[in-house]
């Protein structure tokens, strides 16, 4: 069952730096082994003008739990998660199973 993993990033400190490295960070996701897909988007602002919950995510696609794990502890997802926290980016990550509709 195809997986995805998930990762909500929080609000930078100074999401224009951040924003910076948005590129970088996509290149990095995209070299990670048996990966099918790579989405990335930010958080709209709130009308209120209070701050969002988060400030981007990062959804990456994998045919299975089993893949999904094993890109995580490969030296392409060190370089990467090494790149988001010099970067600012703290994050929650989710591994989730794709519904079949």
């Amino acid at each position: 069952m195809q997986t995805k993993i998930t990762l909500i990033i929080n609000n930078p400190k100074t999401p224009e730096s951040f924003e910076h490295h948005v590129p970088a960070l996509l290149t990095l996701a995209k070299d990670l082994p048996e990966l099918i897909r790579v989405e990335s988007a930010k958080v709209w602002p709130k009308e209120d003008c209070t701050p969002t919950p988060a400030h981007r995510t990062l959804d990456l696609y994998f045919p299975n739990y089993e893949s999904a794990s094993r890109a995580v502890a490969t030296p392409q997802a060190g370089a990467f998660f090494e790149k988001l926290s010099a970067a600012g980016g703290t994050f929650t990550g989710l591994f989730s199973k794709l519904d079949a509709h």
